[in-house]
């Protein structure tokens, strides 16, 4: 009878043990919520908003940050890399061209989000495979002691002109909102005349820095008089009591304005976090936070009237010009070329 019981005993015992040893390996083994994004913005900036989310979610966030020193090459050369079995699921561009160059590559997935609706067309891929959000300004940039009485002249001429030779300062053109930006004055240009006016700027002895903060900080100096950089970098001068002003390059031909981007990768591991990640991104909470920091993004939301950056004057005296960047991002090849064959890339 005792040994009966010992046995039922044993039995009960092994079951138990091996029922909650199961349900442990079933917790174990059930896969974690998480989502890999890829992110070009400044940490600063974003890692903030990555956290709250997954505050607000529950959903673990891994983010794979890019230093201004890479121009976002980094990331974007790991997702090409890693095409056909890609580590990230969700990539928060700080500019639109290069997005736009992995979705013609097809490295991108269409996804109908919700909250990009509030966005207006212009700045979402017709295709669904990015929406863009909280957009810079580039601008010219002056330092307001080499300049006390009045600005130099925020034309992109200025930077040629042999009256402030060694004077002006821009980023590496190959890269980030630069390259950007030389795509939109190859369209209005043509090839010849911007050519011609890179050809003169390295002839002017313009310098050619690292990324937007270094052209900024010699601005800031006093080592260069002026330059072109965006509203994010030249507001935190700004609020240094650096001395900086800021105009619109070349007002009568309108404003360049680049939004931020962000894209569901092609066949990625964890589409659903991937979405709900996106859907915060886009959502008004995340465009109010990024104008109230220190780099001042404009929110692009139309709901979001109630907003105002220090850019509103700017926006008003020069309204942003369409963006082709479909064509800019389809010509990539030919407009490293051009600058390869130039003189600022020799």
């Amino acid at each position: 009878m005792i040994h009966r019981f010992r046995i039922a005993f044993c039995l009960i015992a092994l079951a138990t043990f091996t029922g909650c040893s199961r349900r442990e390996q079933s917790a174990h083994a059930s896969p974690e919520r998480r989502v890999v994004i890829f992110t070009a913005l400044d940490r600063i900036y974003s890692e903030p908003i990555l956290q709250a989310f997954e505050q607000q979610t529950g959903i673990h966030v891994e983010p794979v940050y890019d230093a201004e020193s890479a121009k976002t090459t980094g990331l974007i050369n790991r997702l090409i890399a890693r095409k056909d079995n890609p580590e990230c699921d969700v990539l928060w561009n700080n500019e639109i061209v290069q997005t736009e160059s992995l979705a013609q590559m097809g490295l991108l997935a269409a996804y109908d989000s919700p909250a990009a609706h509030r966005i207006p067309a212009q700045y979402r891929d017709p295709q669904l495979r990015w929406t863009g959000f909280a957009a810079r300004l580039r601008v010219f940039i002056y330092n307001t002691k080499r300049f006390p009485a009045s600005p130099p002249p925020a034309e992109l001429s200025t930077f040629t002109d042999a009256k402030y030779h060694g004077q002006g300062a821009i980023a590496q053109p190959y890269y980030g909102t630069t390259f950007t930006h030389v795509g939109v004055l190859r369209e209005r240009w043509g090839d010849e005349k911007l050519k011609r006016w890179l050809d003169d700027l390295a002839d002017n002895a313009c310098a050619i820095a690292p990324g937007n903060g270094a052209v900024r900080d010699l601005v800031a100096s006093g080592e260069r008089s002026f330059g072109l950089t965006d509203t994010d970098d030249a507001n935190n001068a700004i609020l240094e009591h650096k001395p900086i002003a800021i105009l619109i390059p070349d007002a009568a031909t309108g404003a360049v304005l680049i939004p931020n981007t962000v894209a569901l990768t092609q066949n990625a591991a964890h589409p659903a976090e991937a979405k709900a990640l996106i859907d915060y991104l886009l959502s008004p909470e995340v465009e109010r936070k990024l104008a109230a920091m220190p780099g001042a993004q404009i929110p692009l939301g139309s709901d979001l009237k109630d907003v105002h950056t220090p850019w509103a004057k700017l926006l008003a005296e020069a309204t942003p010009q369409p963006l082709d960047v479909k064509s800019i991002a389809a010509h990539r090849k030919e407009l490293i070329d051009l600058l390869q064959q130039s003189k600022v890339g020799q």
